[in-house]
């Protein structure tokens, strides 16, 4: 039985109060996997690995392999936003709206499980999107390996955009980041006697002035990057020179090849000031699977077409964001599409206000099943 959108708002406040950290999402799993169960369809099956679920529908034409995404965990923020199904779990919440992505593909999955598709279809219950990056590790396991997808489908939903419009573009949707810890260590001593130290204050200092000039000085004016250090620690007290530094910060860019470069250059700042001061430097830079969301071109040509062209459709061309998404691990292997999905709120995504309107799900069904409807038919032709 297909969804209704009564049904649907009903699921989206259950799972909303049930939020859950990547990798520990065991009631959503649990809660998801009864619904699947529950559109006993015969051409539907599903497997599990860890709290990911995987799922498959055979399609009439066998061949071919149509994929959609969705993430499923949440995020340690303490919800205040007064719902009657605010969240049970304490300082745990659906800041990012994957309560809405998980609905929407469940209304999907719901269409094509009573209409036998076109093409076989994988949907993907993903954990793990927002800290430890689900989507490379699943792709990694080789869980998808059987029902590995020819070409793929996600969306995110956006509060600056009212609710149940489709925004999208060629190109990157979505920045690639890359996480930065870097710890300086040197000599701590009394502050009197400078000469028999090694002040790491004043060596962490020195690296993040020098990392300011990456962007301004490394990357193409007409391209995009982005270096925040957010967070620097050293020392104790006054008067006393802190031995050690501690400083944390993240990289953002359009391309994988831009972030590289930056990458490159932080590293290099950081061994040159660990040379410079005489002190030791520890760096990280952690990636994950957090590449680029970068669009395919044929798939996204048809899906903005199509969005586009659709009488009940409301379709806007969005610019890129500096946001991160792991499902540019997965675009990097499989072409598709990710797209916006308006939900028309005040409040930004991670805010403990955030409440997105619910009738951006319904909306968001019918667009995607229509499209892969119409998408089905011309792989199928091919």
């Amino acid at each position: 039985m297909i969804l209704t959108e009564k049904e649907l708002v009903g699921i989206r406040r259950e799972l909303h109060q049930i939020p859950e950290i990547g990798m520990e999402e065991f009631e959503t799993q649990k809660k998801l996997i009864s619904i699947i169960k529950g559109m006993n369809s015969k051409w539907l099956d599903f497997k599990t690995w860890k709290t990911a679920i995987i799922v498959h529908l055979k399609g009439i034409d066998e061949t071919y392999t149509i994929g959609y995404r969705t993430d499923i965990d949440g995020l340690p923020v303490t919800e205040e936003t007064g719902l009657p199904f605010s969240s049970k779990n304490e300082g745990r919440m659906h800041a990012c709206g994957h309560d809405i992505h998980m609905t929407v593909a469940l209304g999907i999955l719901s269409f094509f499980a009573e209409k036998k598709p076109s093409v076989n279809m994988t949907f993907i219950f993903q954990p793990a999107e927002e800290n430890a990056s689900g989507g490379k590790q699943l792709y990694e396991s080789g869980a998808l390996d059987q029902w590995m997808p020819d070409e793929i489908y996600a969306f995110h939903d956006n509060p600056g955009l009212k609710a149940g419009v489709i925004g999208c573009r060629q190109g990157t949707l979505f920045a690639g980041t890359c996480e930065i810890h870097a710890t300086f260590t040197g000599k701590s001593g009394h502050a009197a006697f400078p000469h028999n130290a090694n002040d790491m204050v004043v060596a962490g200092s020195y690296f993040v002035t020098q990392i300011q000039s990456i962007v301004s000085r490394n990357v193409d004016p007409i391209q995009s990057g982005v270096v925040t250090l957010g967070h620097f620690s050293a020392g104790t007290t006054g008067n006393v020179i802190a031995g050690k530094a501690q400083i944390d910060g993240t990289i953002r860019a359009l391309t994988q090849e831009m972030n590289l470069l930056i990458q490159k250059r932080v590293r290099k700042i950081a061994e040159s000031v660990a040379e410079a001061f005489d002190c030791e430097v520890d760096l990280d830079l952690h990636q994950g699977g957090y590449y680029p969301v970068e669009n395919n071109y044929e798939t996204t040509k048809e899906f903005i077409n199509y969005m586009s062209n659709t009488k009940g459709v409301v379709f806007e061309e969005t610019k890129p964001a500096m946001t991160g998404e792991d499902f540019g691990f997965l675009l990097s292997k499989i072409p598709g599409t990710m797209f916006w999905l308006g939900v028309d709120s005040p409040y930004s995504l991670h805010s403990e206000h955030l409440a997105p309107k619910e009738g951006a799900i319904i909306k968001g069904v019918n667009a995607m099943t229509g499209y892969l409807e119409s998408r089905m038919k011309d792989v199928s032709k091919k």
